[in-house]
């Protein structure tokens, strides 16, 4: 590729600062260089990690979004290089407006889209190949009263939605009246237990993905997603170089799974083992708390921050758009109770198994191994633990969590913990 003099100038004026401020710099348009940039991976996390799939996908590119107004009328304006398709749906408990996008690459800072007005929240990224989503999470009911696309000022479309209140009746005529329905599986098979086949697997979760960013470190900006999946990947290269392990990831791209969804593709793949990584945040007043924490299911939690804790990963779903399912699934005979009990005490036992192989080596908060109600751990007949890294929210950790040094290091440890578990497994008769 052979690049103009600003254009390479625009890719070295990247690094701090923004894609506008950079086109405002060198009289280029916004537009041309966000194009370059999707060829290259050099933008932001939200963006970068989709240019590979961008490149064959052809998505359009939204490059720069404002939103504005108060708790009467809010419009999101979103600008693209190409005509989108979009469609729109609204969902309950809390409302929501869901606009489903076809492959769409985001280049504009998420602070460009910051909530406010009739929006408490505001989300958007992939969903899957070919296909984006925003959600607009609103403070009260609201229906869109213009959403449409239309010609850009200087070439390209945008995207116009403005939002009004409405009454919770209208709301619900509104939910009752559209066909759309959740396309994704947010229902845990568990009704038939995992077909063993003489593999020891373990199924990698990367937690978060696609539109769900996960926490973000307030010191290097950087999405909890994307540390989990360069973990994740680190961690299954590994086991797979423990003899009679096989490992293989939930996920292994920006995407977006249900957290039931992560329960079955585990189960489709028969595994024997469910590790899901994760980086916890908390509230500025508990900067200081740092450390891992190994997380096992339970109905009730063990303390407040493995309730807290529990509530934010059970938000994915939300986050992203679908009901939430409350609750763990009911037991459907003694024998589904009999093997969720089983399999408790094995996720305890692996739990304890990588709190000892952390001992000395990765950094721990005070005790270590804690219960909450995860989704993610549901699977009534697969040993699951959840890994919290280490909190964004702490300057030492959020560091340490893209050191490479400490990422070899803590794979390494789960690893072991793996290796001992299977070890000990095998020498009882598997």
């Amino acid at each position: 590729m052979i690049l103009s003099g600003k254009l390479c100038t625009a890719i070295v004026l990247l690094a701090g600062t923004t894609i506008r401020a950079v086109a405002a710099r060198i009289a280029l348009p916004v537009r041309r260089i966000a194009a370059l940039l999707l060829v290259l991976g050099a933008v932001s996390p939200a963006f970068g990690s989709h240019a590979v799939a961008a490149e064959k996908l052809k998505p359009v590119l939204a490059f720069s979004a404002r939103i504005a107004g108060d708790e009467s009328r809010t419009r999101v304006i979103i600008d693209f290089d190409g005509k989108p398709t979009f469609q729109v749906h609204y969902v309950g408990s809390p409302e929501r407006v869901i606009i489903d996008l076809s492959a769409t690459a985001f280049g504009f800072p998420a602070k460009d889209l910051a909530a406010r007005g009739l929006f408490r929240q505001i989300s958007y990224g992939t969903m899957g190949e070919g296909s984006a989503r925003i959600v607009l999470t609103a403070i009260k009911p609201v229906r869109l009263a213009v959403a449409d696309v239309r010609p850009g000022a200087s070439g390209g479309y945008r995207l116009v939605l403005d939002a009004e209140p409405t009454t919770r009746e209208d709301f619900a005529r509104l939910l009752k009246g559209q066909t759309w329905s959740e396309e994704k599986d947010t229902a845990p098979n568990v009704m038939g237990m995992v077909e063993k086949d003489h593999v020891f697997t373990v199924a990698v979760d990367a937690g978060h993905g696609g539109i769900d960013n996960g926490a973000t470190s307030a010191v290097t900006n950087t999405h909890e997603k994307a540390i989990t999946l360069a973990v994740a990947k680190i961690l299954a290269e590994k086991l797979d170089r423990i003899a009679g392990v096989k490992a293989f990831l939930t996920r292994s791209d920006d995407t977006f799974l249900t957290l039931s969804e992560r329960v079955n593709v585990a189960r489709e793949h028969h595994a024997d083992l469910f590790i899901s990584l994760h980086a916890d945040t908390l509230s500025s007043r508990d900067k200081d708390i740092r450390g891992a924490t190994v997380y096992t299911l339970s109905d009730k939690a063990s303390d407040r921050l493995a309730e807290q804790a529990a509530a934010r990963e059970n938000l994915s779903d939300e986050l992203a758009g679908f009901s939430v399912k409350d609750g763990p699934p009911e037991v459907a005979d003694i024998l589904l109770d009999l093997t969720r009990r089983e399999t408790q005490a094995f996720s305890v036992a692996l739990a304890s198994s990588v709190v000892s192989s952390f001992n000395g080596k990765v950094t721990l908060i005070n005790n270590p191994h804690r219960q909450a109600n995860f989704q993610v751990l549901r699977a009534p007949d697969i040993p699951s633990i959840l890994i919290e890294l280490g909190f964004l929210s702490n300057a030492d950790d959020s560091k340490l969590l893209l050191d490479e040094t400490w990422r070899q290091t803590v794979t390494d440890r789960i690893a072991d913990a793996v290796a001992r578990y299977h070890t000990r497994g095998m020498a009882n008769g598997g």
